[in-house]
């Protein structure tokens, strides 16, 4: 049972083995397997209460003002009304209670409308709709194309010939290319007849749980045989069905034990850098409380000794109270009472009511809101907002987050020759935008209308029928492993196992040869209008050795030819040495295309002598059905036929990145916030992303691959790496290596170091899975964290948390992670801040994000606008906050000197109440809201200004000592000015006014007018409301002190407002006015002086930079036109290809194909003929 939220009762014992029968719930229920639900809200309606209270008061400000409030219904110490406290801490606890509840409804909202989702499962012999939830283990459920997969499920049959399903995982590792899973022999005949699926009683045992998403075994047990289950027969909770019109499924793991919940780690509660100083400082003002409080009682014990005990016939001691010591004892808790306004339970209101209107700010912005889809900036948490202007480092996802998942075929050179550029009438070369003239591809009936080009020369050189344009497409159409599908007529969609292959695939579509069909022996193209069938006779398939594919094709006329394509550094090394020429022109459009951060390939081919291949594909028969050493055999025979191979040119695909995402990166770069890109991703595609989008670049001294196999090897490629970028970080006498010699239980913060250039580190998955051990971990984060920019390609889920989270541990730092997927979720969860992009791979990581928005250039504009604005305006607060507060309070303890240690207040009870609550409040809470040093223009164009945040400058302790020291400087002189200006003094009539009431009013009034000159001071930007909150302030206290001071409260509420005829009669004295201004000039000007000196003779880097904007607003600079970032490259290789091995094997073995399209027969259509014939051709 569950109560609050803890489990009592059987503790469940760890799985070691799972085991289930399909269809039967009765068996499976015994062994108390998760249910299909996920829960990530934290509370319910009858544990809210109780756990939210529970939470509250662990916060030591919240438990220190229960203690005060239970000292305060004590009769014998009590100097207070219980209302003082008691008001303000359930009006504490409410509005963070409501708040935790409403992000806890939200919690709860998200989590029903995933549970609720429909899915079809088989239930006694029909297939029944059942609610995501309630899926069991040993389920079988019915999927259907473009379905997300419900839960882990073993696949049993599907649609496909040879029950093949294809399946999307962009939500689990980033990957867009279509992956293929195929189903047991054994299962496959069950097909979607459900009789037989009813019937199905399959055993399965497999491994317990887990997060390894690429790993899976386990073994089914039908009839008395066993068959092996690995992960290609699995489909993962999180992947999307497609291609597949349907497909069936036995549940394995369901909800948290899922692979992707078992990714996306733990909710933990974040708290900020600034809540956990403040939770320091409230330790040290106690200490400093109980400190004042100790002498004070000590005072009062000896006066009560010394003086006191020879009075009592006229001040006698209270009941109970026998000695001076007691006395003195119990003094002591009075001044607790007294003294505790120098933590007001306001302060943590105010910060509530800061953090939330900083929240709406973001989400009010229009400059963050994205049109096409309609999606605004949201602040999903409301107590990070300060931590937004402290980023150091930023962790983030390639694929959707800075990708936009589509891939454009941009530029391509042939014969020598480049093509995608435009160029105007002077030859000079135009920056291609919307307005730019799209190439008109209507001649071609079968033509894509979303692809677009802009080159016309091509077209031209494609109709005038050029060899080597014609052939290069040729190529295109051919070499590839796509399946086409054509549902209508003329209406062609792709299936591209890897997008790269779509994007060329598409462009030879649109120039004329449009790849119709293809059976295992054939592959039909329309060329030109013309219906050519070519036999496919071979695949030598890619991997990520050969980084190369080829095919070996006849033609129609009979010619027998291999295309081949693949990296520019495998195939120049095959080339025949007649095109070496050629290979040069082409190596500088290479280059060009490199430096734009184009993925490229280059393509060539090879013409065949028949006797020869007859020999060679004996050869190949015999290599590819050998038991032993098969991929050997066949790599080598590979190697053989593609040689001397005739150059045609270079394709360059455009992995379009989102809007805005090379200049948002080199902004945040200039604030001196480093960026790592973990990605699921292979190594090239993501180092070509790396460079298009100014990650990475030539001016780099270097960029070190880390891709060791053994502890060993990367233990000492990252010691070379740091050995080159500083090489006396191995002295035996240098700070870091002296501090983590010795041993300390203690966790160590690793310093920053500097490199002595500027570098770049790429790690791969697998590597990284030794790196991140406990005995190279150390390594790694030292030597990332010296490079400019660090990259992790094919990592897991887990894996990018864990490097979150080792930055965490040796970083003084605070960190943000930014992703669009689920894979996402753990390092979003695990990271200070965790940012959502709501983009094209599901709302996951929007669910688990603090902050979320549409594109990854909004970034810049959270960071270094509102985060910077917000960090500022709560440090002001803090400052001016405790400032106020120690000025208020510490004149109750220069009062006790003169009092007698009584525990006598200084002022009015009522002034004490409404201090905090009234008439401080509004204009600290409008400078907090509204305040700003910089408009968000200038904070872009100087993301200079950042950095104070990165290194805690406007609120630290240091700064928390300067207030303190201030507010004793105030409260001395609130004091004593007033105390001199009284002492024995008359009004202008003769009467004296030296009396408790009218030194308790001038105390007061000039505490209020000094607090408020200050808080213009520190006040940057004035606003229609900071003027009506100071002014106001000042008018509601007068307003309410000449009201309570008055005839009529007295009559009414004689007991409660003692202070009769105090107001008119003080405050209407010159010399009462005067003393207020002398002591509102002695506070304020040594802080103007201060202030004006450090900016002159020792400005921070600040100072300097708002100094210069000063000065350009005098003069406003022209708006800079927008440029597109470029680079020049003199990086040989822009190769990136992700494609997966053993297509090519599937493909040839038919056993992908499906039953002809009635379109796709050979000769069906032609647009060739008259019906479709273009007039222009």
């Amino acid at each position: 049972m569950s109560l609050f939220g803890l489990k009592f009762g059987k503790k469940k014992l760890r799985e070691e083995e799972r085991k289930l029968q399909a269809n039967n719930r009765d068996f499976n229920l015994q062994f108390e397997y998760a249910n299909n639900s996920i829960k990530t809200s934290k509370y319910n309606f009858f544990t809210f209460l109780p756990l939210n209270l529970f939470e509250q008061f662990q916060r030591i400000a919240n438990a220190y003002f229960l203690f005060l409030l239970i000292l305060q219904l004590i009769p014998q110490i009590s100097s207070l009304a219980w209302f003082t406290t008691v008001v303000p801490l359930v009006l504490v606890l409410a509005v963070s209670g409501v708040k935790d509840a409403i992000d806890d409804f939200n919690r709860h909202k998200s989590d029903k409308h995933v549970n609720n989702r429909p899915v079809q499962v088989l239930i006694n012999g029909m297939l029944k709709d059942e609610k995501w939830m309630n899926v069991q283990v040993g389920d079988i459920i019915k999927l259907e194309n473009n379905n997300f997969v419900t839960a882990d499920l073993l696949l049993l049959s599907s649609s496909e010939p040879h029950s093949l399903t294809y399946i999307e995982t962009a939500e689990l590792d980033g990957e867009t290319n279509l992956k293929v899973k195929q189903a047991l022999t054994v299962t496959a005949e069950l097909g979607e007849d459900l009789q037989k699926l009813t019937e199905f009683n399959g055993e399965v045992k497999c491994e317990a749980p887990n997060n390894k998403l690429d790993k899976f075994t386990g073994t089914l047990i039908l009839r008395g045989e066993k068959y092996a289950l690995d992960n290609e027969k699995m489909l993962l909770r999180g992947c999307i069905i497609r291609n597949t019109e349907w497909c069936f499924g036995l549940v394995i793991y369901a909800g948290p034990d899922t692979k992707l919940m078992q990714n996306s780690g733990k909710t933990t509660f974040k708290r900020t850098s600034i809540d956990r100083l403040m939770n320091v400082l409230v330790l040290l003002i106690f200490a400093f409380l109980a400190l004042m409080c100790l002498s004070l009682a000590i005072g009062n014990g000896i006066w009560e000794c010394d003086k006191g005990y020879y009075f009592q016939v006229y001040l006698p001691w209270a009941e109970g109270v026998n000695s001076a010591s007691y006395s003195g004892f119990l003094m002591f808790w009075s001044y607790v009472i007294i003294l505790n306004t120098v933590v007001p339970i306001s302060l943590y209101v105010s910060v509530e009511i800061i953090r939330l209107g900083n929240s709406f700010y973001i989400d009010w912005d229009r400059k963050m809101y994205y049109p096409p889809k309609d999606t605004p900036a949201q602040a999903r948490t409301t107590t990070l907002n300060e931590e937004l202007g402290q980023i150091e480092y930023i962790f983030s996802d390639k694929t959707g987050t800075l990708t936009q998942n589509i891939m454009c075929f941009n530029k391509c050179s042939i014969n020598g020759k480049s093509y995608g550029d435009v160029y105007d009438m002077s030859g000079q070369r135009l920056e291609i935008n919307e307005k730019t003239e799209k190439v008109d591809f209507s001649y071609n009936q079968l033509a894509d209308p979303k692809f677009a080009f802009y080159d016309h020369s091509l077209v031209e050189a494609v109709k005038l029928s050029d060899v080597p344009t014609h052939r290069f497409f040729r190529l295109l159409s051919l070499c590839h492993t796509v399946m086409p599908e054509e549902k209508k007529e003329g209406n062609l969609v792709y299936q591209a196992q890897s997008p790269d292959e779509g994007a060329l695939v598409t462009a030879a579509r649109n120039f004329g040869f449009v790849f119709r069909a293809r059976t295992p022996e054939t592959i039909t193209v329309v060329e030109m209008g013309e219906t050519k069938v070519y036999k496919l006779l071979a695949i030598l398939d890619f991997n990520n050795v050969r980084k190369r594919m080829s095919v070996i094709v006849r033609s129609p006329e009979g010619d027998l030819t291999l295309y081949c394509k693949g990296a520019d550094t495998i195939l120049y090394e095959l080339l025949h040495s007649s095109c070496d020429s050629l290979k040069e022109e082409t190596t500088e459009h290479l280059n060009e295309f490199a430096g734009e951060g184009l993925r490229t390939l280059v393509v060539a081919y090879k013409n065949l002598d028949e006797e020869y291949f007859q020999d060679w594909i004996r050869r190949h028969h015999e290599a590819s059905t050998a038991l032993e050493g098969r991929e050997d055999k066949l790599s080598e025979l590979y190697e053989e036929i593609e040689k001397d191979l005739m150059l045609l040119g270079a394709t360059a695909i455009e992995d379009k990145l989102q809007d805005g995402v090379p200049q948002t990166i080199e902004t945040l770069a200039r604030a001196n916030i480093k960026i790592w890109v973990l990605t699921g991703d292979k190594q090239e595609t993501a180092m070509n992303i790396g460079y298009s989008c100014n990650l990475l670049n030539d001016d780099m001294d270097d960029v070190f691959i880390i891709e060791g196999s053994t502890s060993d090897d990367i233990l000492n490629e990252l010691r070379d790496a740091r050995k080159k970028m500083k090489p006396d970080s191995f002295l035996d006498s240098n700070e870091i290596n002296i501090q983590f010699e010795k041993s300390s239980k203690k966790p160590k913060i690793l310093p920053d170091e500097q490199a002595n250039g500027v570098y770049g580190l790429v790690i791969t998955g697998h590597s990284l899975a030794y790196a991140l051990e406990e005995n190279l971990e150390l390594e790694l984060v030292r030597t990332a964290c010296m490079c400019k920019v660090v990259i992790c390609c094919r990592v897991t889920p887990l894996q990018k948390a864990q490097v979150v989270e080792l930055v965490k541990k040796y970083k003084k730092a605070v960190t943000l992670a930014i992703g669009d997927g689920a894979n996402d979720v753990s390092m979003i969860k695990t990271a200070h801040i965790g940012v959502g992009i709501s983009g094209q791979e599901g709302m996951q990581a929007v669910l688990s994000s603090d902050f979320s928005f549409a594109q990854f250039r909004y970034l810049q504009r959270l960071l270094l606008v509102h985060g910077r604005w917000s960090y500022i305006r709560m440090c002001k607060f803090l400052k001016y906050f405790f400032y106020k507060n120690f000025a208020f309070t510490l004149v109750h303890f220069w009062y006790g000197f003169f009092s007698g240690f009584s525990a006598q207040t200084v002022y009015d009870e009522w002034f004490i109440t409404l201090y905090n609550l009234v008439y401080t409040s509004l204009p600290v809470l409008g400078m907090s809201l509204f305040d700003q040093d910089v408009d968000d223009r200038w904070s872009l164009l100087f993301p200079q200004l950042y950095v104070p945040g990165q290194q805690n400058l406007y609120f630290n302790k240091m700064v928390f000592f300067k207030c303190m020291f201030q507010g004793i400087y105030s409260s001395l002189i609130l004091f004593f000015i007033p105390y001199g200006a009284m002492y024995n003094t008359v009004r202008s009539d003769g009467k004296a006014i030296a009396d408790y009431q009218s030194f308790a009013l001038m105390v007061q009034t000039c505490l209020l007018i000094v607090v408020s000159v200050q808080i213009g001071l520190d006040t940057s930007y004035w606003t229609v409301v900071n003027q009506f909150f100071i002014w106001g302030s000042l008018s509601v206290y007068f307003a309410i002190t000449f009201t309570m001071y008055s005839d009529g409260m007295y009559l009414i509420f004689t007991a409660s407002f003692p202070f009769i005829g105090t107001a008119r009669n003080t405050l209407s004295q010159p010399n009462v006015w005067l003393a207020i201004f002398l002591s509102i000039t002695l506070c304020v000007l040594p802080v103007v002086g201060f202030r004006f000196l450090k900016t002159q003779l020792r400005p921070t880097p600040s100072d300097k930079v708002l100094l210069k904007i000063k000065e350009a607003k005098k003069r406003p600079p022209p708006p800079s036109p927008r440029r597109r970032l470029r680079r020049t490259s003199t990086r040989r290789s822009g190769y990136a290809f992700a494609h997966q091995h053993g297509f090519g094997a599937l493909i040839m073995s038919g056993r992908n194909m499906r039953p002809k399209s009635p379109f796709a027969t050979t000769g069906t259509f032609s647009p060739n003929s008259d019906k479709h014939k273009h007039k222009g051709l």
